[in-house]
């Protein structure tokens, strides 16, 4: 365990010292933040923000396409932001393609029957603006072909990995999806090799230090593609116990301790899930990303939960340790921020 790395990695991730107040900006900034569980995302955004956002307001970027949320890299939801989803998709596909392919042979879907559902959802979503997955396999059926369930998230998955799909405006508080051309219709164009280096470049100046095999992880692109990226933006590497690590050559100095160093980060948030060495942040009960965690100064100590009543949240912590005092102030001001974050 490096705790100079897991607090560098606060830093540069916007966590301990956010940097940005638009959240397009965050997306921007990380590259691409995992998003399958919706709310969650929209707070892994905010706790990266200047003080004060609110859900809403992330909600409103969203519905006004400033930020996709698609598949991109390793097949499961992304935020992207608009302009950079062309090329994202451009460098990605190819990867994203083969890492489905066995769940389309189980699923019995052909190439021609993803096309022929891609071709569906193009004409559905030209006469609706936005619909929901239901409604996309409402039209499929009408065209005698039969999806629900996983088969219809494959298929929809196809259509938006090809670039005919993504994430549309919120309806009562249903996701849609919409045209990716009306969405983006001026999206940003980048040679392979440009893309190769600008997706290299945001990964290991937002998430460094990392290794290569936290990029691969994190990309979906090969080893050699991974070490390709980084030759070409020059990234700096440190061996700390055996493993190698890089960063931007800007990215020198271990930051200072900030004011807010108690955390609550949301399941899947991308200080715990880019990576796959685990040597520099200690996970709580073995756990990773996949519970909500509580990080002080970069190392898991807890959980964290949330519960509804009426109009009120409730807010409950599981340390696997008592709290300093300090701690205990930090985490007051985190609990505020998501206070207002909630909006109760």
């Amino acid at each position: 365990m490096n705790r100079a790395i897991a607090e560098r990695r606060l830093h540069n991730q916007g966590i301990a010292s956010p940097r940005e107040r638009r959240a397009e900006d965050v997306v921007a900034w990380l590259g691409a933040v995992q998003a399958q569980e919706y709310p969650a995302a929209k707070w892994a955004l905010a706790l990266r923000m200047h003080d004060g956002v609110t859900d809403a307001e992330i909600d409103q970027v969203m519905d006004e396409g400033r930020i996709i949320r698609t598949h991109v890299m390793r097949p499961t939801w992304h935020f992207v932001p608009a302009s950079d989803l062309g090329w994202m998709l451009a460098l990605t596909s190819a990867r994203v393609h083969r890492a489905l392919a066995y769940a389309n042979r189980y699923y019995e879907l052909s190439a021609s029957t993803r096309t022929r559902a891609a071709c569906v959802f193009e004409r559905a979503l030209r006469e609706n603006r936005e619909l929901t997955r239901g409604e996309l396999g409402t039209h499929l059926a009408r065209a005698r072909i039969k999806a629900t369930g996983i088969r219809l998230a494959l298929l929809t998955i196809f259509a938006e990995v090809e670039g005919v799909i993504c994430s549309g405006p919120t309806r009562q508080k249903q996701m849609t999806y919409a045209l990716l051309a009306r969405r983006v219709p001026k999206p940003k164009r980048l040679s392979g090799e440009e893309a190769l280096a600008e997706l290299t470049k945001r990964y290991v100046r937002s998430h460094g230090p990392a290794t290569i095999r936290d990029f691969v992880w994190w990309s979906g692109l090969t080893s050699a593609d991974a070490r390709r990226g980084l030759d070409m933006i020059k990234a700096r590497q440190t061996v700390i116990d055996g493993l190698t690590y890089w960063s931007t050559r800007e990215d020198a100095k271990t930051p200072r301790a900030r004011a807010r160093n108690v955390h609550l980060l949301p399941i899947y948030d991308e200080y715990l899930v880019a990576y796959r060495d685990r040597a520099a942040v200690r996970r709580f009960n073995g756990a990773g990303g996949l519970q909500p965690s509580v990080v002080i100064r970069g190392q898991v100590v807890g959980s964290w939960r949330t519960a509804r009543n009426g109009g009120d949240v409730s807010l409950e912590i599981m340390a696997g340790r008592t709290l300093t005092q300090a701690e205990q102030r930090s985490l007051k001001r985190t609990v505020a921020l998501y206070e207002t974050f909630v909006g109760t």
